[in-house]
This record gives C-alpha cells, structure tokens and sequence, in this order.
C-alpha cells in the first residue's frame, strides 16, 4: 500500500523537528536536576503517583477542569481544541487499524488517511467512523472559532484583557488557527471527488461538486492538502519555541509535582519546566491588582514567564510584583510563581558577605519563660496595639511565655527573601532556628502572616507548632480558656495575602469574628481577597501608587457597612488605617477590647 505523497514533505520534516527539539530540551532540563529530585523520581516512578498524575493529566492538559470552574467558555475552547485534536488523532489511529488491520503505517498515512484511502483502492465507507471523525472535527473547529473570538474580543469570553504575545507565539497561533479548517477544506474535496457520507465533509464535499466544475475541483485537489500539511509543519517548526511548548511541558511537569519534587530557594528543580509550562492563557492578567489599580500592563506573571523564558528578563519587571498570589491561585497550570520571582531577583540581587552579618553573632534579647514562644515580627513591633493586646490575653489565660523580639530581635527574613537577598535571609533563618531551639519551646505564635510564612516554608523547626495569633486564639475560645463577650458590632475582616493565600488561614479569624460580633464579607475574600498594596515584595511602584491600591481594597470593606475593618496582619493594618478614616483593628486587638470578665 501507498503511504507517501509530496505534500506530506513538510509534515514529515516539522514533526522529526518537533520532537527532536523537545526531546533535547527534556533531557537537558532532566540533567539538570539536583541528586535529590532524581532520587524522587527513580522511588516513586512505579507507584501509585504515577496513576494520580495520569489522571491529572487528563483532567488538565486534555480536559482542563480548572479553567471550566473559572470560565465554563473558556474552559470549553481550551477542552475542545486540546481533547478534540486527542481524540482526532486516537480515533483516527482505531480507523486505520479497522480498514487495514494491524498493519505498519507511516505517521503520515494515518494523518492524512482521508487521501490515502482512495489512492490505495478503499472505496467502501464505514458510517460509523465517517461520522464520529467528523464529529470531532466540528468540535475542534468550535474551539478554533472561538479563540478567533477571544483574540478579537475577549471581553465577551469573561478576559478584560488578552495575552499581548512575542514573534513565535503569532507565528504558531496563526497556523493552528488554519490547520482545521484546511483540513476541513482538504478532507470536502477529497469527498467532492471520491464520495463521503460524514454529516460535515461529505455534506460540504456535496455542495462543492455542485457550485464547482470537475476540471476546478480537481484543480485545487492536491494544493488544499499542501495547505494542510504545510500548517501543520509550521505549528510543529513554531511550537518548541512558542507558548504551545506547554502543551509538551505541562504533562512532565504534572509528573514531576506527583513524584514529590519541590522547588525550593536552595534549589531550583523544575524551574524550566515550569517557565515553559506557561501557556500564556492570560487568566492570571485579570485579577493583577497592577493592573486594575494602576495601569500596569506589562509586568504580570505571564510577561515575566515569557521574559524569562526568553532571557529577555529586566529588573524592573522582576521587581514590579506584590508577590500577593492572586495570580498564583488562579493559575490553572499551578505554577510556583512566587518561588520563580525570588529566583530570578536573587540572580541579579543576592551579595554574600559575611561582613555584613557580624551584628547577628552573641544577639539574644529575648525575655520570660515558657513552652509558648510569641515573634511578633517587625511589623507588630511597629503596631504596639497588636503586642499588648496579645500581652493581655497571654496574661487573662495564664500563659506561661517566652517573647523572643518583644526587647528588639532579628526579622524573620522573608523581607531579604522576596527582594532577592537569599543569602542574608537564610543567615537568620539560622540564628532565629538556633534561639527557638536554645529556648525549648514547643509552640511558637506570631502576629505576622509573613513570619509565619516563613516559618512553614523556610524554616526547619520540626517538633515546633507554628500558629499565627488568630489560630491561637481561636484555639483558646473554643477550649474554654478565653471567654469574650459577643455583642451588636459588625465587623468586615479583610484576608491577608500572607495569612490567607499564602498559609490557608481562612477560618480561624472568622470565627473569633463570629463569637464577638456580626461579620460581614467583602465582594472579594478568601483566596480571591484583594492586597492591601503594601507588599514589601514590590520595590518599584511608590507610596502614593500603593496608597492607591490601598483605597480600593479598603473601599470594598467599608461598603459592607460594617462598624469596624478587621486585619489580621500588622502591614496591612497600617496599610487600611492610611487609606480610610473608617475604624480599623487587629484581630487582637478586638479580642483584647472584648475579654469577658
């Protein structure tokens, strides 16, 4: 049988491409990867991950149930371009192996079977797949038409705002826009001429050998598949280096996270498959307070992953972040976009010294005694209010506790972290593990969801409970040990970005909230709770721009019509209090005004 024919040339030569660049890259970025996360993958390449990736990969790459809990529309484009173009190539493969049995047939043969059918004497049609083959093909050419739509007005498939795209990406998307519907063209004449009864190309295949001549038909025959395969060679030549690379990276990338693989600031991991996992969907422009707030329309994550990627990467734009994880929590690829961010800064901003850390050496101002330890932090040291309110209720339930910075200490590092200065941080991580491991404590409570953070991410301190202050009170409340007066007063308590997105806090503060007064939520809260601005991660934008987006987030709370803002996060208490006259407090310092007698 015949399984070659001219115009199957580029296709051929675009797909040896394809794979050949995206093997190399896979065993590159493979290579690459730290001794640890090789282990990983050798232990857990047989085991039951390798199943739940398998079925991650089919609800998300093929699927993509994220993007449908976000934008049913849009999820929909996505599912029918990515399951559609699968089950094309699946049941296209089942057809060939029908009419021919298990015979070897070229990639291309089962391609462009439609061509080969006649040529190699298949007359007979089985409706069941002429059908179905079609079916599909309408499904992806929906999709098709609808990223059309999304390129020309993505307001109406629920984007305020489209991905602005780099050379490659155009190139690779204006041949995936034509693919189908050259394939649909090729596949009608093919009908027009030879015979078909699929709903869809024999239909159109009919109407062509009525509205055209023989002579015309058979005229633009062999170049409607040159058209074809000519657009599908170049998606394949553009892919590897376009934002489509992700349909190959995402799928690794799901594997490596099931195989317990982690990047961290030690090491980097899976960093490049992460980049070129972006897809550049756009979904995390949106809810990019950058944007909304002050009209930056370059620097959010998807810019910086395709700067990235491309080596094309400036400070500003690595710097120009709040680092708050709204973005983050709407990605539906789940890309560690924090961790990148840090990375890329210390490249550029990390300067080891020892020099600089003598004053860390015989430093312990740490006062009392206990098995409870309370940081405060640097912020809480700046909102007094929050430590003697937290002094108070130590006090009213007889808490035996040591205060490791309430006399001055040394910053958590996180701060030093998200600017870049990873070497710094990490030498006081090292000195505030070395006290809190000289004082024995078994619980350590903090007033500051970045210190707590920090604790959980960057910190070893197995064996230590870490609490953030809302958790510790709301354990004492429902123990007993704390007894508050529950009143008339409306609160409307505001998620810290820290606390919420970044440590999973939610419920905790809110029923310390409840047992007191009315709580009254925000339009935007939990994991979609706007940043107050203030983000100690952003070293570009000034105080009047993040005042700015202060008001607006603060705006949101005041119209719940409540009596008093409620924070939980020493930053973004100072944050509120500048950006409204309305009354604000810390989750403490409401406890503290409301202990019962």
């Amino acid at each position: 049988m015949t399984f070659f024919a001219p115009f199957t040339i580029p296709f051929i030569a675009g797909t040896i491409f394809l794979f050949a660049v995206v093997a190399i890259k896979w065993i590159l970025w493979i290579v690459k990867l730290p001794k640890v996360d090789k282990r990983l993958i050798a232990h857990n390449l047989f085991s039951l991950s390798t199943l739940a990736a398998i079925w991650e990969v089919v609800r998300e790459s093929l699927l993509h149930v994220r993007i449908f809990r976000r934008n049913m529309l849009l999820g929909f484009m996505h599912m029918s371009l990515a399951f559609g173009w699968f089950l094309l190539i699946v049941v296209g493969w089942i057809e060939t192996i029908v009419y021919l049995g298990f015979e070897m047939i070229p990639l291309q043969g089962h391609v462009f079977f439609k061509y080969f059918m006649p040529i190699n004497g298949i007359e007979s049609h089985i409706p069941l797949f002429e059908q179905l083959m079609d079916a599909l093909l309408l499904l992806v050419l929906t999709g098709v038409a609808l990223a059309w739509f999304k390129r020309f007005g993505s307001k109406r498939m629920g984007m305020r705002r489209a991905t602005k795209h780099v050379l490659f990406d155009r190139v690779a998307l204006g041949a995936l826009w034509f693919i189908f519907p050259l394939r649909l063209v090729a596949e009608s004449l093919t009908a027009a001429i030879y015979g078909g009864n699929g709903f869809l190309t024999g239909s159109l295949g009919g109407w062509i050998a009525e509205l055209l001549p023989n002579a015309v038909v058979a005229a633009i025959y062999e170049p409607a598949w040159w058209c074809y395969s000519s657009a599908l060679a170049l998606f394949f030549v553009a892919m590897p280096f376009s934002r489509y690379m992700h349909i190959f990276t995402e799928i690794p990338l799901i594997f490596l996270r099931k195989w317990r693989l982690h990047p961290t600031l030690e090491r980097k991991s899976y960093d490049n498959f992460e980049v070129e996992a972006c897809s550049r969907c756009g979904i995390c422009i949106d809810p990019c307070q950058l944007q909304e707030d002050l009209g930056m329309h370059d620097t959010q994550s998807v810019y910086f992953l395709r700067d990235r990627r491309y080596n094309m990467l400036s400070l500003k734009v690595a710097n120009n972040c709040l680092m708050c994880g709204r973005c983050e929590s709407v990605c539906p690829v789940g890309i560690n976009l924090t961790t990148l961010r840090i990375n890329s800064r210390a490249k550029r901003r990390n300067i080891p010294h020892e020099g600089r850390y003598r004053y860390l050496v015989d430093v312990d101002r740490s006062s009392g005694n206990g098995k409870v330890g309370y940081f405060a932090g640097c912020m809480s040291s700046l909102t007094p209010g929050v430590q003697r309110s937290m002094e108070l209720i130590f006090k009213s339930v007889g808490e035996e506790v040591w205060y490791a910075d309430r006399d001055g200490g040394v910053c958590c590092g996180r701060p030093l972290m998200l600017s870049g200065e990873t070497d710094a941080a990490r030498k006081m991580v090292a000195y505030n593990t070395d006290l809190f491991r000289r004082h024995e404590i078994t619980t350590l409570v903090t007033s500051c969801p970045i210190c707590l953070r920090a604790f959980r991410e960057n910190y070893h301190l197995d064996g230590i409970e870490l609490l953030h202050h809302s958790q510790y009170i709301d354990r004492l409340i429902a123990e007993g040990r704390l007894s508050v007066s529950a009143g008339e007063a409306s609160f409307s308590y505001h998620d810290p970005c820290e606390l919420g997105r970044g440590s999973n806090v939610y419920e905790e503060p809110r029923r310390v909230i409840s047992a007191i007064g009315e709580l009254r939520e925000p339009r935007h809260s939990r994991r979609d709770a706007l940043c107050c601005g203030s983000s100690l991660a952003n070293t570009v934008i000034n105080d009047g721009q993040q005042l700015r987006i202060a008001q607006r987030m603060t705006q949101e709370l005041v119209t719940t019509g409540c009596d008093t803002i409620v924070t939980a996060c020493p930053l973004c208490h100072k944050a509120i209090a500048r950006a409204t006259n309305h009354p604000v407090a810390d989750i403490a310092e409401v406890v503290a005004g409301n202990i019962a007698n």
